[in-house]
């Protein structure tokens, strides 16, 4: 949905052209964890996260000329090793989590909390690319 709306509000002003939109969610449980701008949301986030599996949901959303479209949501499951205070404390001075969906970036030092991944790893970091690049090719754009 976020995804969507995004492209939409693009895609109205520019309908000729070519709009992709992508959001990221972070979820553990039924829980959706906020993207952190501050320090305590930074914090809560990683200790929900901390030594649990989390799932992250990436959306997209491809608008084109003449009323194409297509969308999906791809799921990607984390599991996170038990984090000590220190290990928060490092991490949270690095400020990589600032406005970061879950409060973690995992193209940064956020690596090294990962035990698992189950699915895309370029989900993690924003947007899936290689299931943006199938929507793609389902329009028509084969490069």
């Amino acid at each position: 949905r976020l995804a969507a709306e995004k492209a939409n509000a693009v895609h109205a002003n520019h309908t000729d052209a070519l709009v992709l939109g992508a959001d990221t969610v972070v979820a553990r449980g039924r829980r959706i964890l906020p993207k952190a701008e501050d320090i305590d949301t930074a914090w809560q986030c990683l200790s929900l996260l901390s030594g649990e599996t989390h799932r992250v949901y990436g959306g997209v959303a491809i608008l084109g000329p003449s009323g194409l479209s297509a969308h999906r949501v791809v799921m990607t499951s984390v599991a996170f090793k038990r984090l000590s205070k220190l290990e928060t404390d490092h991490y949270i001075d690095s400020e990589e989590w600032r406005g970061k969906a879950g409060g973690y970036a995992i193209q940064g030092l956020a690596a090294a909390f990962v035990r698992r991944i189950n699915g895309s790893y370029s989900n993690i970091v924003g947007l899936p690319l290689f299931e943006t690049a199938q929507l793609l090719r389902g329009l028509g754009y084969n490069s």
